[in-house]
């Protein structure tokens, strides 16, 4: 069974009442709740020793789940160089919403991620512009959600490998809210949808872009390459 956590910074539910009403176990606890009967689930948080993501965590990790949203500089340097390198041996990352400016997802785009936003309680429809990719499989055409956050392009984000949905938003907007990259061993899935005060993780359609995208992240069995110094292979 494929291995997941799920991290959250966990700070918006400890101190906003109505993000509490919204996420009473945490985000964290709720992307746990609809991933657990398919996948192996454990959790990290942004105040356990090492933001919960130890070595052994890590090690023991396919795919990494990751939201966070006000206390992304917070998140020491020396974790998210472990997850980089993790992901550049194989491990999968799914970036959810916000963690657009989490430091680890800067990292390996190489660029600012920045992009428009509105909370205006609006209507977003998400596209599905790559019908044929797994992380689509069972969605659909489209779909619809009543309340989310607007983001806007541009996106500061690498072209990406490939582009699986496009949203668009009441007020007008559109934006690339579904992209996949490849970085070393480890495949990437950005989705963004999940602001806090909207309900977004309850959707049906939406668990289940989210399931897809575990197994499509999950690690092959492909070799990590070895690097430097080499013997030469035949006889010189």
């Amino acid at each position: 069974m494929i291995q997941v956590t799920v991290w959250n910074e966990y700070r918006h539910e400890k101190t906003d009442e109505k993000v509490n009403e919204v996420y009473p176990e945490g985000i964290h606890g709720q992307l746990k709740a609809f991933l657990k009967n398919d996948f192996q689930v454990k959790t990290a948080t942004l105040d356990e020793p090492e933001h919960g993501l130890t070595e052994e965590v890590l090690n023991d990790t396919d795919v990494l789940i990751w939201w966070g949203h006000i206390a992304h500089q917070e998140v020491s340097d020396e974790v998210v160089d472990r997850v980089h390198q993790r992901v550049l041996q194989g491990m999968g990352l799914v970036v959810l919403h916000s963690g657009h400016m989490s430091k680890i997802f800067m990292k390996l785009m190489g660029t600012s991620c920045d992009l428009k936003w509105r909370e205006a309680n609006e209507r977003c429809r998400i596209w599905n512009v790559n019908p044929s990719h797994p992380i689509v499989e069972g969605i659909g055409e489209y779909i619809d959600l009543e309340q989310e956050e607007m983001y806007g392009e541009h996106f500061d984000i690498p072209t990406p490998d490939e582009l699986v949905f496009i949203n668009w938003y009441q007020g007008g907007e559109v934006f690339r809210g579904g992209c996949t990259y490849r970085r070393g061993n480890g495949k990437i899935f950005y989705f963004q949808p999940g602001h806090e005060t909207y309900p977004s993780y309850y959707h049906p359609q939406v668990q289940r872009v989210i399931k897809n995208a575990v197994n499509w992240c999950a690690p092959t069995e492909n070799h990590y390459p070895t690097y430097g110094n080499h013997e030469p292979l035949e006889k010189l």
